[in-house]
């Protein structure tokens, strides 16, 4: 199924490493203008070398700051919303700093960012898509992740109430549940067998998943190809969540 994105403008947070560069990559082989966003600088000019794609070194758990960064990039068609920031800490441990990163990072920025699209979407009278990165961690309890489930499951309570919101403008809004993905951070922490039997034995497919999993899921949901798809959280887990 060829999906094309030629005349597209797309924005893409998280970019400078993971699944958000290989989002960015597979973008602009299929025709999009992408806007690439990051903290890291180095990472993001490699990824323009390879891509062509524009790219914006911005801290988007600055809530001002991101308004202004922006407000600068002229108008975005498409977004994917990737940023996210992880935490393995058991309840009792946690601190006041611990929650305000994971939520200002995965709930408040992924809200913020969303705003300032839809604000231009709607001034122009545009369609839109959005694709929100979840986890199966908003699905699923898992052990020591209290506040990192906790801001994933906000992501697809907004999600939701986003979709109903801007569907009579013609604007979709979908997200994508992930499993333990193998980035080359999730092979660090997943290689060893010890650690990633037990979480296999809970995955009917007995796999992790693979970037290019995650990827093609979220060009289809932002194509022209899911029309009539919004508001959805889809699971990319092998099963995870069935059990």
């Amino acid at each position: 199924m060829d999906i094309s994105f030629g005349g597209k403008r797309v924005l893409v947070t998280g970019a400078s490493r993971g699944i958000g560069r290989a989002i960015v990559v597979q973008l602009a082989k299929c025709g999009a203008k992408v806007i690439a966003v990051g903290r890291s600088k180095p990472d993001l000019e490699t990824l323009k070398a390879e891509t062509g794609a524009e790219t914006l070194v911005l801290d988007i758990s600055d809530w001002g700051e991101t308004e202004k960064g922006l407000g600068r990039i002229g108008p975005v068609d498409l977004l994917v919303n990737n940023a996210g920031e992880g935490m393995i800490k058991a309840l009792v441990d946690l601190e006041e700093g611990d929650v305000d990163r994971v939520l200002a990072i995965n709930t408040k920025a992924l809200i913020n960012v969303t705003r300032i699209v839809v604000k231009d979407l709607l001034a122009r009278k545009a369609p839109g898509s959005i694709v929100n990165l979840s986890s199966q961690a908003s699905l699923a309890g898992l052990l020591h992740h209290t506040v990192y489930c906790a801001s994933k499951g906000a992501v697809d309570a907004f999600t939701r109430a986003a979709a109903l919101e801007l569907g009579p403008h013609n604007i979709r809004v979908n997200c994508v549940n992930p499993t333990v993905i193998m980035t080359d951070m999730g092979r660090l922490g997943w290689s060893d067998p010890k650690v990633a039997q037990p979480m296999l034995q809970k995955i009917p497919l007995r796999r992790f998943g693979e970037v290019r999993d995650v990827v093609d899921v979220v060009l289809f949901l932002l194509s022209d190809k899911a029309t009539m798809i919004t508001g959805t959280c889809l699971p990319i887990d092998g099963g995870f969540v069935a059990c």
